[in-house]
């Protein structure tokens, strides 16, 4: 059948985003065919797009959506034609109209979430769940630092982090975006271009450090996370928006006290069905009881994805977006 879905033939800025007429075939052994209906935009997408991340060419994008399964390949019984399902995972084609893509990654969207709400919240949901719950298990009293507290994984994180007891302290680029992190739970802010973010950090903690760093910026702000942690400390980087990490030594963590660093992947956590419903249903459980709350800020046509990217690195988003086909 004849669809449609972002493609890239080359690496580079969002210019190189191309909204394309696609043949999709009938979906193979173990697959379904997804009609989508919400799309979720997330930091990660923009690694694959400029080959930080190196793919072969042409190559599509995203990492989750939302839809409708339209057709099931042989085999499939997990589930049927009509039924409503979220999904994240690879390879990155979500940037689509409709995609064939392994049933048994699909998961069923509860009756009280919404399609835009599952393709907002799933990706980033899940990677604020492998943060919080399982690199550095946020306890009752701690204190942890959240960089981009105002955006996708920043939103929920906070949110979650604050009911789990923790204190946050979000940093974040705006004015505007600092209010954004503290209706959701931040504590304290840090604005991003403080000259001193550790500094900050101890006069907040009365000079102890917290307990762990959540850091999606990567390069700029590697060190100044480490020093920002108490001892024993948890250095959780999961983010590159400014560049990879350069290579350190490990003495680098002994003379701080002794620090743990870690770079998790979430595919690590959900590696099988079982895993990635039990993660769903924790999320999804607190999507229902109100305990999160997804703010999806932003929409754009699928058309524009490139425009959507640009907005995202250009620090012009807050909260989730959403494309739409």
């Amino acid at each position: 059948m004849k669809t449609h879905a972002i493609r890239i033939h080359e690496f580079g800025g969002p210019e190189v985003l191309r909204f394309e007429e696609i043949d999709l075939p009938e979906p193979a052994d173990g697959e379904a065919r997804i009609r989508h209906t919400a799309i979720g935009l997330n930091f990660i997408d923009t690694y694959f797009r400029t080959g930080l991340y190196p793919s072969a060419l042409p190559a599509g994008l995203g990492s989750e959506a939302a839809g409708v399964v339209e057709a099931v390949g042989p085999g499939v019984t997990i589930v049927r034609p009509g039924d409503r399902v979220v999904y994240t995972g690879r390879p990155a084609d979500a940037f689509s109209e409709a995609r064939n893509f392994s049933a048994d990654r699909l998961v069923p969207i509860p009756d009280e979430v919404s399609d835009e709400q599952a393709a907002a919240v799933l990706l980033k949901g899940l990677t604020a769940w492998y943060l919080l719950r399982r690199s550095y298990p946020v306890r009752k009293g701690d204190s942890v630092l959240l960089y981009a507290a105002a955006g996708g994984v920043g939103s929920i994180a906070s949110q979650w982090a604050k009911a789990l007891g923790a204190t946050v302290i979000g940093v974040v680029s705006t004015d505007d975006k600092a209010k954004i992190a503290k209706s959701q739970g931040c504590r304290h802010i840090i604005m991003a271009d403080n000259p001193d973010l550790p500094g900050a950090v101890r006069r907040l903690t009365d000079g102890r450090g917290v307990a762990a760093v959540y850091d999606s910026v990567g390069k700029d702000t590697f060190f100044a996370s480490l020093d920002s942690l108490r001892p024993h400390g948890v250095m959780v980087s999961f983010g590159n928006s400014s560049g990879p990490v350069a290579p350190f030594a490990p003495s680098e963590l002994a003379k701080r006290h002794s620090l743990y660093v870690t770079r998790p992947v979430l595919f690590d956590f959900i590696d099988s069905r079982e895993h990635l419903l039990a993660a769903c249903a924790e999320l999804f459980g607190l999507l229902a009881d109100g305990t999160v709350k997804i703010n999806i800020n932003q929409r754009y046509s699928l058309k524009d994805a490139a425009k959507a990217q640009a907005d995202l690195e250009g620090r012009k988003t807050t909260g989730s977006t959403v494309l739409i086909p």
